[in-house]
């Protein structure tokens, strides 16, 4: 894979035009965009920049964290506190994704979207209002372990970290998740399935591999 030095910001403004120029895949008005990547690569930073350059070019944006569809800490928790493979497949709601993210943005959807549900550190409902997206508005999804849940997304973006700048970007007491990407690594093979790779080791210097030609 090879892979091409470029600035957040040009990267965000390359993301955002072609975004901007695609068409919905499921031929409703709404076009969805995913940035995947580890807690490490800070995909909320990418997120917001790509909707802030969208917003620039006259698009309605809703960047959405996968850390407001966090399930709540019983069902989270069930093997520990600090089981990777809960972690993997239990911490995130992605049926909750569905219902009140997707679903409202298929064709013929209602545009109504919920931001967030949970509250991890009050382990309560956040009770957000919906957000109306109208026609012609992009869904930005950030957050871990995205790819591999057939999320309709339209084009999607993976932060790479090598596992030594994973490790050392994360956080001592959150390393225990480190098994949960490794698999993540083995069982999606996200920086195959995505359209466009961004090399994230050092965060100031980014390098990416283009999108796909198909995109």
């Amino acid at each position: 894979m090879r892979y091409e030095a470029i600035t957040w910001e040009r990267l965000a403004d390359a993301l955002a035009s072609h975004a901007d120029a695609l068409k919905p895949s499921d031929g409703g008005p709404w076009l969805k965009v995913a940035v995947d990547g580890a807690p490490a690569a800070r995909t909320g930073e990418l997120a917001e920049s790509v909707a802030q350059a969208l917003r620039l070019r006259g698009r309605a944006v809703l960047p959405v964290s996968t850390a407001g569809f966090l399930r709540p800490a019983s069902l989270r928790y069930e093997y520990g506190k600090r089981d990777p493979d809960s972690y993997y497949g239990s911490w995130f709601d992605t049926g909750a994704l569905w219902r009140e993210v997707f679903g409202p943005l298929e064709a013929g959807g209602s545009g109504r979207v919920l931001p967030d549900l949970w509250d991890p550190a009050t382990d309560r409902a956040t009770r957000s209002p919906y957000r109306l997206l109208p026609e012609d508005g992009v869904l930005v999804v950030h957050g871990p372990l995205l790819l591999g849940h057939w999320f309709p997304f339209d084009l999607s973006v993976h932060l790479r970290l090598s596992p030594g700048a994973l490790r050392r970007r994360t956080e001592e007491d959150e390393r225990w998740t480190l098994p949960a990407f490794a698999r993540y690594e083995d069982e999606v093979a996200p920086a195959g399935s995505a359209d466009a790779v961004v090399r994230a080791d050092d965060p100031r210097h980014p390098a990416w591999t283009g999108l796909r030609p198909d995109r």
